[in-house]
């Protein structure tokens, strides 16, 4: 499969963009809540999202076959400020020029919402209420620190959404949705007191399904109009084509491929309007689109080569959205990346395998228009065909870095153990990163990220910041008085157990405020049983309500420096805690020898159960923890090692460790080996991996590895890949994913980034150009071992 022209034209002019704020979606919400003050939240969150839809001045570029964005741009970035703005304002002057995801916004944008839409919220944002109310002992450790991190859920919306569009979407459209609203508000009365809360429900979910309709009303009469004006009679007849699709949905079921497909991106469309989420995800693609793409097929509607044109065209569509994030929460999240994770194959909700055409097309359209959107998963079970695993590592050798490889059993051993149905486990897709998730599902799946080392550094300089001085942790006893390794490992414990609670302090802070202040009327229309309860999905409206996961930094520089402590402190002899800490504090400047030996000592990544089994102590103590708490609706909290990019600013604020790191320098993400330690071979890496239960971590477990490009450039490497990913899984792993990319392609990527716009690398549970990320980030990448053999 090739790009077509028009794919082609599309795809430069998405790697030649710059990323730009566009203003529209926060004027024309901040107008209209000005027009209903005094009206339940629901409604007039609605309000402004029908008055979007129905005001935006909308467009149709040059080349489109799926239509829409939600700002003026083809590349846009939109404004939130219910949510926040203060940071905005603070960091808007110097968008362009921040070093992790810059915008484009020009000096009149930024005088018109510093005089007419920042003074309206101020005092009424999520950030300024959760800033107010969370307790200062846990606000210390947990606004902007690399301690504890849930920036994104008081400065952003959620996101972290599976839409239904096998029970809910397709089935309904947002008529048939509509009419159920309609049905149910009927049947309440405001003289019950019970039924208040649900009257404002339904109206707003009624709000939002005409918006979502008026919007596509717009697009199909816009479409037509061009085509009366167009004189190339192909572009006139695709118009045409385009008016008569967004005629059609997403107000009512689609009758064909291209329908489905356009809906899929209006649905898209309709939740960054609403609330500019992350992870809002497409879920398992190759099902639900595969009975319109065969139909369509058979028919004669369609040939596979426009087939495989359409979801190029969405592939753009994902890719050209901008998520606008605080210059923080870029360091978690660099690369202007938006976490919609697309996942194909696996196993049908009665066991046997789901593998289509529809989810090779996928894995091809990845490869050709290599855009960092959607974020492909591919999920492998033990019968699945051997011609998947063939296309799967085809596309490993590429070097893109797609697609993320999942365990089928494992995954849905996760989310039976999360309290999910067995038939509902078994249909499960990935959220964001590497999260097992199920489409009729409330949950916060990155709820908060949280740094081990530093929990380590505390128990281990009396509760101190090793660069700061300052008092972070609970109290701890002076470096020279531990008496055993026992004592070293279970004061770690202890601050690791400190940092959950904080965690969770400003979890369930948060939770209190998104359900009083910003409800999810458009996302309650797209999943299951949010109408029927007549409940927000914010207020627990979904079918299933799964607990927050709190993500775990840093496991294999605590395993591996706990593992320096135990033998050479305390078997070897070799030194004394004072002599370690003496070395930390001079960032080993002066203490070479000893850090020599500290290198020396068994590294988890080598398949070493001397160091691999601490790793798993530390990570089976997380999820004790982690468990014992519950959030607002009563569910217990999920652990994960999932990674994002959050491993380079929780490594900036931890000083050296014993493990031989220096100060400052990137710890460690998900259950990967720390970058450059794993010196065995990538077997081994997994092996060391595996040893975690990964069944137990229902947020999810990501392991990174990086290949030399001669690993994988011949058949019979990519066949002994496929082997090894067999293998690593039936060892009851969940997720491994690799670069292929050789240092000397990414040091020419560094020197000439006009020449590589469009290279794609892994960054931790995603992909992302790499020419996109910061020097920091993209040295942390050229740091990891490149494996050369298995």
């Amino acid at each position: 499969m090739n790009t077509t022209a028009r794919i082609e034209r599309l795809r430069q002019n998405y790697v030649n963009s710059k990323p730009s704020v566009c203003i529209e979606r926060a004027r024309i919400f901040t107008e209209s809540h000005k027009r209903t003050e005094g009206m339940p939240t629901p409604i007039r969150r609605a309000q402004a999202f029908y008055d979007f839809c129905n005001e935006f001045d909308i467009q149709i570029f040059e080349d489109e076959l799926i239509v829409g964005t939600a700002g003026k741009f083809r590349r846009s970035g939109i404004l939130t400020p219910e949510f926040s703005w203060k940071w905005v304002d603070k960091e808007m002057d110097m968008f362009d020029k921040r070093p992790q995801d810059p915008y484009e916004m020009t000096d009149e944008q930024r005088a018109y919402v510093r005089e007419n839409i920042f003074p309206y919220w101020r005092g009424k944002s999520l950030e300024e209420h959760f800033l107010s109310i969370l307790p200062e002992e846990t606000a210390r450790i947990a606004v902007d620190t690399g301690i504890v991190d849930n920036d994104s859920k008081w400065r952003q919306a959620v996101g972290e959404v599976t839409p239904d569009y096998q029970d809910v979407l397709f089935p309904l459209g947002f008529q048939g949705i509509l009419k159920q609203a309609e049905e149910q508000l009927v049947e309440l009365d405001f003289a019950n007191p019970d039924d208040f809360d649900k009257i404002a429900f339904y109206k707003s979910t009624i709000l939002t399904s005409k918006g979502i309709m008026r919007f596509a009303e717009r697009f199909s009469d816009l479409a037509e109009q061009m085509a009366n004006q167009e004189q190339n009679e192909e572009r006139k007849a695709e118009l045409l084509k385009i008016s008569k699709v967004c005629r059609n949905v997403p107000a009512n079921p689609p009758t064909s491929f291209h329908e489905a497909v356009q809906f899929v991106w209006f649905v898209q469309l309709g939740a960054i309007i609403s609330e500019n989420p992350l992870a809002l995800n497409p879920g398992r693609f190759d099902q639900y689109m595969f009975p319109y793409y065969d139909a369509d097929v058979k028919a004669g509607i369609i040939s596979k080569e426009d087939g495989e044109e359409l979801v190029q065209a969405l592939w753009l569509k994902f890719s050209e959205w901008v998520w606008t994030i605080s210059a923080n929460t870029t360091g978690y999240f660099a690369g202007y990346n938006q976490f919609q994770n697309l996942t194909v194959g696996g196993r049908k909700r009665d066991g046997s395998d789901a593998t289509n055409a529809l989810s090779y097309i996928c894995l091809e359209a990845t490869d050709k228009v290599k855009t960092h959107q959607p974020g492909l998963s591919v999920r492998i079970h033990s019968d699945c065909p051997q011609k998947l695993l063939d296309a799967v590592t085809e596309l490993v050798s590429k070097g893109t870095g797609f697609p993320a490889i999942h365990n089928d059993q494992v995954g849905a051993q996760m989310l039976l153990q999360a309290g999910y149905e067995p038939e509902d486990a078994r249909d499960w897709s990935n959220c964001g990163c590497v999260v097992p998730h199920f489409r009729k599902t409330g949950q916060w799946t990155a709820a908060v990220n949280i740094n081990f080392a530093a929990a380590m550094e505390y128990a281990l300089n009396e509760g101190k910041s090793r660069l700061t001085g300052e008092k972070m942790g609970l109290d701890a006893k002076p470096i020279a008085n531990y008496a055993s390794f026992a004592e070293v490992k279970d004061a770690t414990l202890e601050q690791m157990k400190n940092l959950i609670y904080h965690s969770v302090v400003a979890t369930v802070v948060a939770q209190k405020l998104h359900t009083q202040l910003v409800p999810r009327p458009f996302l309650s229309t797209c999943v299951e049983d949010c109408i029927k309860n007549g409940k927000d999905l914010s207020c627990g409206g979904a079918h299933y309500n799964v607990g927050p996961v709190l993500t775990g930094i840093g496991l294999a520089v605590v395993a591996n420096s706990l593992a320096v402590i135990k033998k050479l402190v305390f078997e070897d002899k070799v030194t004394t805690m004072e002599e370690l800490n003496n070395a930390m504090n001079a960032n080993w400047v002066g203490y070479e020898e000893l850090r020599a030996k500290a290198l020396s000592v068994p590294k988890y990544g080598n398949d070493d159960d001397y160091v691999d089994d601490i790793a798993r102590e530390i990570a089976n103590y997380y999820y004790l923890e982690t468990r014992a708490h519950k959030d607002i609706f009563g569910s217990n909290f999920n652990s994960a090692f999932m990674g994002i990019s959050n491993y380079i600013p929780t490594g900036r604020i931890v000083g050296a460790t014993p493990c031989g790191r220096e100060a400052t320098k990137p710890i460690t993400e998900g259950v990967s080996p720390y970058a450059g330690s794993d010196v065995t071979s990538p077997l081994a890496a997994m092996r060391s991996s595996a040893k975690m239960n990964h069944d137990v971590h229902t947020g999810g477990t990501l392991l990174n590895l990086r290949l030399s490009e001669e690993m994988v450039k011949t058949p019979k490497g990519r066949r002994d890949l496929g082997n090894i990913i067999r293998a690593y899984f039936s060892l009851g792993a969940f997720h491994v994913q690799f670069n292929t990319l050789s240092t000397e392609v990414l040091r020419k990527a560094q020197k000439n980034p006009q020449d590589y716009k469009d290279l794609l690398v892994r960054v931790a549970g995603y992909s992302t150009q790499f020419v996109n990320l910061s020097p920091e980030m993209q040295e942390a990448i050229i740091a990891r071992t490149a494996h050369e053999t298995i």
